[in-house]
């Protein structure tokens, strides 16, 4: 952890002559970025897993009719298809996972107040009147909502709505497109899964409660991971 918040420290410094005292942000912002980019090729396999396993799923449905009453021969049918047709059911899902400590690690990096034993230096630095250690309520202590800092917040909310937007209709667009069908198995519908089918769409709009709760510098991460997934997914799965 201490390695890392030296590089952005480090990044920090070569951004100071463009963005002043706001270079720590900006190069959260940029690291970020990177990070996002050196993990692109794991989306890039988990996008051309789910479009397999989509491409299959007129054969599973029609394989489910088929083996409707005899669950284990659905089960059989169902691997030996992705056998032949050489696509994991896991394909989808795997290079999505490998990323997940990526991001952990970025996160604590950017919300945790010690690194190595010692105070977390990156958030002492602002980004304009707001401290990267401080959260929206304290924002909203020190001048308000058009305070200084609650200005930077104003602008970061609408940012993340306009994601959440982006993301929702995104979202919509690929469940109408690719709907999720029940595991291979008995052929019935799994409890719940209809709620949650509903729901997911919106899962898009719950980053507006991390920006407000997180330092602002979780934020930044979290603005920019979310922004730049929204459109690698728009790009990845159009």
């Amino acid at each position: 952890m201490s390695v890392f918040a030296s590089l952005v420290e480090r990044l920090a410094d070569l951004l100071q002559p463009l963005f002043g005292a706001s270079a720590a942000a900006a190069a959260i912002v940029l690291f970020t970025a990177l990070v996002r980019l050196l993990v692109h090729p794991l989306s890039r396999a988990a996008a051309r897993g789910q479009k397999a396993r989509t491409a299959l799923q007129p054969r599973v449905a029609e394989l489910r009719r088929k083996h409707a009453k005899a669950p284990e021969k659905l089960q059989r049918a169902v691997l030996e298809l992705h056998a032949e047709e050489k696509v994991s059911p896991l394909s989808g899902c795997l290079p999505s996972l490998c990323q997940i400590p990526a991001f952990f690690l970025l996160y604590h990096l950017f919300s945790s107040s010690t690194i190595g034993g010692q105070a977390n230096e990156l958030l002492s630095h602002r980004l304009l009147a707001a401290p990267l250690g401080g959260r929206w309520a304290d924002a909203l202590g020190d001048g308000g909502v058009l305070g200084g800092a609650g200005a930077v917040y104003v602008v970061l909310f609408a940012v993340v709505a306009g994601v959440a937007a982006f993301g929702y209709r995104l979202t919509k667009r690929t469940m109408a497109d690719r709907p999720v069908l029940p595991p291979a198995g008995d052929g019935e519908p799994v409890p719940g899964l209809g709620a949650v089918t509903k729901v997911m769409p919106f899962m898009s709009f719950f980053t507006l409660v991390t920006v407000a709760v997180v330092p602002l510098a979780a934020a930044l991460y979290v603005v920019t991971s979310t922004t730049w997934s929204a459109v690698e997914r728009a790009v990845l799965y159009r």
